[in-house]
């Protein structure tokens, strides 16, 4: 009897709240727990797609007011205007990509193929030329026999090197045509339906965000104002250097320039390095072969020209409030690189500046927080000062 009057007790209001809170709080973090579990088993389905899918995201931004063009010319025919807008893509940034790629190709097997000729009439013109005459008057005047320095192993050497790497790269690059042409398929899927849907798939996102509104803003803009920058600026800037440096080197008859424009061209994209690690090596060569002019006028070129197409043309087509750090983008780059492969460098910066806006926003909202503990570190400072 005495259990069964305590048991119909009636119960207290605030006992009644508190069982209701720890119900909501336990439901709460179930639902986070799920949230997480599924969250990470989404992640290990769509891994293989994140790269085709972030790219697809880059160029619709930067293609955007394209579309909004088409879907004028339309009648707002959105399907119409999204499929005309990757069809332009196509055209006009993939298809001259993969024949350049081709062309590459070619080239590489043909500098690996022919480099131990190139290298023994490199030797007798190096033989018969300014190195000749220089070796000869050494030993005579000076006692010094400079043969005992092999230049032409030397040489061997690197270009066997360089010659291994770029076939190496060219058959990974078509033994992979299949995941080539899976991420191409994939990334113009999700272009198309990107333009299509994307208003709506934005707004479904700062619906499911606590961020404020500004701060979404903001991120969103900063997306869209990096991956211009990056794909209008650097690969503008690195196809104008690679373009020029490989001109110039088959004006003066250097074999396989689109390959050594190739490589100026990734090496433009990264800061602080340029086309000029290839095009100094290559004055060089001309001088040791006693071609002096040729030599100068490609230093000049280069010093002049070349090396200044970064400064010209970065402030028209990126503009320095959307810049970052020369050493930060070096990093993203080069990491970006690393993990998303040859892709990396558009993506590396944009996740970086992404970040970087991510700290801007948790430095407004917790300025006040951040000031009183600046505060209390600066008055224990002066108080030990003062001790």
């Amino acid at each position: 009897m005495g259990q069964e009057n305590s048991s119909n007790a009636p119960v207290n209001p605030a006992s009644k709240m508190l069982i209701k809170l720890q119900v909501e709080r336990f439901s709460r973090y179930f639902l986070f727990a799920v949230v997480i579990f599924s969250a990470i088993l989404f992640y290990q389905i769509m891994q293989f797609f994140l790269v085709p899918v972030f790219l697809a995201a880059i160029f619709s931004g930067l293609l955007f007011p394209l579309y909004e063009q088409f879907l004028k010319w339309t009648r707002q025919n959105k399907g119409l205007s999204s499929f005309l807008t990757c069809l332009f893509l196509l055209l006009v940034i993939i298809v001259p990509f993969y024949f350049v790629i081709d062309v590459v190709r070619v080239e590489a097997i043909h500098l690996y193929q022919t480099h131990e000729k190139t290298i023994v009439e490199f030797r007798d013109k190096v033989d018969s030329g300014t190195w000749g005459k220089i070796v000869d008057s050494t030993r005579v005047k000076y006692g010094i026999n400079l043969e005992e320095f092999d230049l032409v192993t030397t040489i061997k050497t690197a270009l066997t090197g360089i010659g291994n790497f770029l076939v190496a790269a060219a058959n990974k690059t078509w033994q992979g045509t299949f995941q080539f042409l899976m991420n191409f398929l994939i990334m113009f899927f999700t272009l198309y339906y990107f333009f299509k849907d994307g208003e709506r798939l934005i707004n479904y996102l700062k619906y499911l965000s606590p961020l404020k509104d500004e701060h979404e803003d903001r991120l969103i803009a900063q997306f869209n104002s990096i991956s211009r920058a990056t794909v209008k600026g650097t690969m503008l800037i690195g196809l104008t250097q690679g373009g020029l440096g490989a001109l110039l080197l088959w004006i003066f008859g250097f074999k396989s320039p689109v390959v050594f424009g190739v490589v100026m061209f990734i090496l433009s994209v990264i800061p602080m390095v340029g086309g000029w690690l290839v095009l100094y090596p290559a004055a060089i060569y001309e001088l040791v072969l006693g071609h002096y002019w040729q030599g100068l006028v490609i230093i000049i070129f280069t010093a002049v020209i070349i090396s200044n197409v970064d400064n010209f043309m970065r402030p028209k087509l990126v503009g320095r409030d959307t810049g970052m750090h020369d050493l930060l983008i070096f990093f993203s780059s080069i990491g970006g690189i690393y993990v998303f492969g040859v892709m990396g460098f558009i993506i590396g910066p944009i996740i970086t500046v992404l970040f970087m806006t991510i700290m801007d926003i948790y430095k407004i909202e917790f300025k006040e927080q951040l000031d009183m503990a600046q505060g209390i570190v600066q008055t224990e400072k002066t108080t030990t000062i003062n001790e």
